[in-house]
């Protein structure tokens, strides 16, 4: 019970920069520029909450207080974290977007946890500091165990309001008698902007994974899921945002 609520609280609701889900940015706002995506990599890698805060300004999406709390956390969580962070491909609509991926490890007792997460984002800048994001995307998966088990995580990255879908966690190799365990739930807003750890009911698993068919809320934001699932050699945590939009244009990106 310890091994899981260590996993729980290092990754449940780990998200890398920002909480909220803001509206896409308008024809105004203006793109981050090469320099300035430098700066922000080499402040989210570097041990000064000072030179990250320098970069920040109030605005969509964006708190810079929040998120330094969040950095320092996830600093002190996995003291190796690294982020990494590229220009990625622009939306239909142009916008640019940007690529970010957080690794780290953590060794507890006799444990060890290494945790890989990935954002797309678009971010904003007012010409000199970043002044709002929006999460296109996000998930995260943390492993215990001598390798990293391989699974794959099937939950659509987008949903319409009210909407039925399928959230499946399957054990990519076959388990071979392996008897697992998993459950899965819903994060609530603030469990996911505090990186709560939540109640979570593990169930023997019948089959190589977790199946289960969930339903969007009626009205548009998101759904973050926290996955657990423990097999024989080692336990395999993970989170996934579901934006749910009311528009099936908006359904790609």
């Amino acid at each position: 019970m310890v091994l899981l609520r260590s996993l729980s609280r290092a990754c449940f609701g780990a998200v890398l920069l920002g909480t909220t889900l803001a509206a896409l940015p308008g024809a105004g706002a203006a793109p981050l520029s090469a320099p300035q995506l430098q700066a922000l990599q080499s402040a989210l890698n570097g041990s000064d909450p000072a030179a990250l805060r320098a970069l920040l300004a109030p605005g969509p999406g964006l708190e810079p207080g929040e998120l330094q709390a969040r950095w320092l956390q996830i600093r002190e969580q996995f003291p190796d974290a690294r982020w990494a962070l590229t220009t990625a491909a622009p939306l239909r609509s142009g916008q640019s977007t940007v690529s970010l991926r957080v690794t780290g490890t953590r060794v507890q007792g006799a444990a060890s946890y290494r945790l890989t997460a990935d954002q797309l984002l678009s971010l904003n800048s007012d010409g000199n500091r970043i002044n709002g994001q929006t999460v296109l995307r996000e998930q995260s998966i943390l492993r215990s165990g001598d390798s990293d088990l391989p699974v794959s995580l099937l939950i659509p990255d987008a949903v319409l309001t009210g909407q039925r879908y399928d959230i499946d966690v399957i054990f990519d190799d076959p388990l071979d008698g392996a008897i697992t365990a998993g459950g899965i739930v819903a994060l609530t807003p603030q469990q996911v902007a505090a990186m709560e750890s939540p109640s979570l009911e593990l169930a023997a698993l019948g089959g190589g994974g977790l199946f289960k068919t969930v339903q969007a809320p009626l009205s548009p934001g998101s759904q973050t899921w926290a996955v657990l699932l423990v097999h024989p050699k080692g336990v395999v945590s993970a989170t996934k945002r579901v934006r749910v939009v009311a528009d099936k244009a908006a359904l790609k990106l």
